[in-house]
């Protein structure tokens, strides 16, 4: 049936089908959020791997007052660049 060979017709037709099944609205937003998820998961790769090595050679994390290691916040998924220290909440409402 097919030898194996794509050509120009074939790819025509598969873009005609894509561009019916999703419409043209919806494709860019579809490339937008498939290029966001890419950088995504290129940064946190990485992060892992700078961790791995840092892990290896870095002193210990340094630890506040009560002898506890910091949580650290992201300003956006997959944002290395920006993260920090946080203190935790404390939360007087539950408290009676």
């Amino acid at each position: 049936m097919f030898a194996g060979k794509i050509g120009v017709p074939e790819i025509i037709l598969i873009l005609v089908v894509v561009l019916l099944l999703f419409g043209a609205k919806k494709l860019p937003e579809m490339a937008r959020s498939l290029g966001k998820s890419a950088r995504i998961l290129k940064s946190e790769a990485k992060a892992m791997k700078s961790e791995g090595s840092q892990s290896e050679s870095a002193p210990a994390e340094p630890k506040d007052a009560q002898g506890e290691t910091p949580k650290t916040i992201q300003a956006a998924p997959g944002d290395v660049n920006s993260s920090r220290p946080v203190a935790e909440p404390t939360d007087s409402t539950t408290k009676r």
